[in-house]
């Protein structure tokens, strides 16, 4: 564009009608408010000068609470300062709108707020991105909140009528601008009226009207506010100057009717007390205090804190770690004095501290002994960790547990209705189908059945690592549950020259207070496992042993697994396809496989090259019954 002839074109343009005036007050708001105003030809100034007049004009046509919607509109962008200071000057709607509107860099701010009247200054408070330089100018010219609010009309409207004194408006605009401090360099404001009909009176700083020629007119309480009653004279009949005195009084009540309504809107209490305006007489409420999950800390050779990280500073320093005196057994905090006695590391210690509820409570200190250059002992540099609730640690892992069953069960649902449709094609329920349909279908049943079988593990693993679900009692003879299941396994790795080497045991030896088909499941997630790892070739040894009241098998590790830095977590993929290990993999069935043994009190370790699961005996004298040796 070589020419920019917008504001002359729009210039040229009548708005006689409704529709035009507010369509060319919208094009004069979009080319001014993009506008910089700098050194300019003759022509320009000629034009703006147009423009500022056409814009004062259409305000004149234009209804004020239109022209302010028209502003707030998202179509255009205020970028100009004078426009904003030109849009100040008019209605309270109007200004608010161009003020939130704004968008004005730090210096043009700076050079816009004096210019602005003080009832607009007000609306910048509304504003929380401000730059500081401009939040500060504000600060400095007193301008903290909105004023008082206006009453209902229906309240006063009847008695009060429309009040158009100047001396009245005066009194109104010093009751909405509060009162800078003294020290602050500011305009000077009106402190009241100085004629009128309210001369007489003054607005104090607690927004109490004082009467400074009659004393009787006082507040009635701190919470309302009432007016002197004033008996009229029944004998003198109304005349003009008895109609403007009630007119005066009646003015008065609906200022001091205004002030009450503002104290009961501060100090009722819900939710109207945090949207009414508030001034500033240094009431705003204290941040509450953080409570902190971990900070630092340092102690001086006596045992004394002299230093603590953030908001626990002021609540610890002083507080003493240890006594001079030797530990005692009986006394909470024993092994931090020990400790701190022989100079020794603090590792994990609990400790119990008294104060405020930002660091009352239980809490683990870790620390490092501190020592000079020449060895002499300078204290303790450490960390305080808030101790974890044990019952706030089982409700979070209940409520992991809880979303996972939920996830399960939403992928459940289309899972089963994949497999169902699958299972329709290939028996050809609903009529006759294609043989590479029906195979297609059975591969995508068999498919579905093994992700269903999948989800059900992980649902058991939630459950059994939270503790809501537990094994089934039961009798049977683990012994000899893995001397069938290392048969059946070793038909599968003999053509591999791989196998596992295991001696049965005496039938009877090694029950355990299992259900028959809980205990296969897990020996299969376990011996399944390391037969999938085995590589040509390879052999693992397993023992069974007694100690203790347990039985321990103890299993080699193939040299895949061996490989991995935790076996409960290995993402290899099985050697051998024929032997399945689950869905999930090798790690995934070793974790599983460990949640049961935990669930009836034994465990499975990884312990070097070998793998040892833990099981519960029979108490002495238990028998298996008829039942459970036919299944074992």
């Amino acid at each position: 564009m070589f020419f920019d002839d917008r504001l002359a074109t729009v210039l040229r343009q009548r708005g006689d009608s409704e529709t035009g005036a507010r369509t060319q007050f919208r094009q004069l708001l979009d080319i001014l408010g993009n506008r910089k105003f700098g050194p300019e030809t003759q022509k320009d100034r000629s034009l703006i000068a147009a423009a500022w007049l056409r814009l004062k004009a259409l305000a004149e046509q234009i209804p004020a609470d239109q022209r302010a919607a028209i502003i707030r509109e998202r179509g255009w962008r205020l970028r100009s300062a004078d426009l904003t200071a030109h849009l100040a000057d008019f209605e309270p709607e109007v200004a608010s709108a161009a003020l939130n509107r704004a968008e004005l860099n730090a210096d043009d701010w700076t050079d816009l707020i004096p210019r602005l009247p003080i009832r607009a200054r007000g609306f910048l408070r509304l504003r929380s991105d401000l730059p500081v330089d401009a939040e500060e100018l504000l600060e400095r010219l007193g301008i903290y909140d909105r004023g008082l609010p206006q009453p209902p009309e229906d309240e006063h409207a009847a008695t009060t009528g429309p009040i158009d004194d100047p001396a009245v408006k005066a009194v109104d605009a010093s009751a909405s601008v509060p009162r800078p401090a003294a020290t602050d360099p500011v305009e000077p404001v009106a402190e009241g009226p100085t004629d009128g009909p309210l001369a007489d009176f003054e607005l104090t700083e607690d927004l109490e009207l004082t009467s400074l020629a009659e004393p009787e007119l006082k507040p009635g309480s701190d919470t309302e506010i009432e007016p002197a009653p004033v008996e009229p004279e029944p004998s003198i009949p109304p005349s003009g100057d008895n109609q403007e005195l009630e007119t005066e009084k009646s003015e008065i009540s609906a200022l001091v009717e205004r002030i009450a309504k503002f104290r009961r809107d501060r100090e009722m209490p819900g939710p109207s007390s945090d949207i009414a305006p508030r001034l500033p007489l240094d009431e705003a409420p204290l941040a509450p205090a953080k409570i902190p999950d971990a900070f630092g800390f340092t102690a001086d050779p006596h045992g004394q804190i002299d230093w603590a990280e953030g908001e626990a500073g002021p609540m610890l320093v002083g507080t003493r770690l240890a006594s001079q005196q030797g530990p005692s057994d009986d006394r909470a905090g024993s092994g931090i004095e020990r400790a701190f006695l022989r100079r020794q590391p603090l590792v994990s210690l609990p400790i119990e501290l008294d104060g405020g509820n930002a660091i009352a409570g239980s809490w683990i200190i870790n620390a490092q002994p501190q020592f000079s250059q020449a060895g002499h002992f300078r204290g303790y540099a450490g960390r305080f960790l808030r101790a974890l609730d044990d019952d706030a640690v089982t409700s979070a892992s209940q409520d992991e547990a809880d979303r996972i069953r939920q996830l399960l069960h939403e992928l459940r649902t289309p899972v089963t209705a994949v497999q169902g449709y699958a299972e329709v094609i290939q028996q050809q329920l609903f009529g006759p189908a294609p043989h590479e349909y029906r195979a297609l279908a059975a591969s995508i049943a068999a498919d579905a059945a093994r992700i269903l079988a999948g989800f059900e593990e992980l649902d058991r693993l939630a459950r059994l690592e939270t503790g809501s679900a537990d094994m089934v009692e039961g009798q049977c003879d683990f012994g000899a549950i893995i001397a069938t299941m290392v048969d059946q396994l070793q038909q599968v790795l003999q053509p591999r020259m791989a196998g596992l080497v295991f001696d049965t045991p005496t039938p009877g030896t090694f029950n355990v207070p299992i259900d028959a088909e809980e205990a296969e499941g897990m020996a299969w997630r376990l011996l399944a496992t390391l037969a999938a790892s085995c590589s040509a070739g390879e052999s693992l040894a397993c023992e069974m042993t007694l100690r203790g009241g347990f039985l321990l098998l103890t299993c080699s590790l193939p040299a895949q697994l061996l490989s991995e830095d935790d076996v409960f977590s290995a993402e290899a993929k099985p050697i051998s396809s024929s032997v399945n290990t689950g869905l999930f993999g090798s790690g995934f069935a070793l974790r599983l496989a460990r949640a049961e043994a935990r669930a009836v009190g034994g465990n499975l370790k990884h312990l070097g090259e070998t793998l040892e699961l833990r099981l519960p005996l029979m108490p002495a004298g238990d028998t298996l019954t008829t039942e459970t040796k036919a299944r074992s």
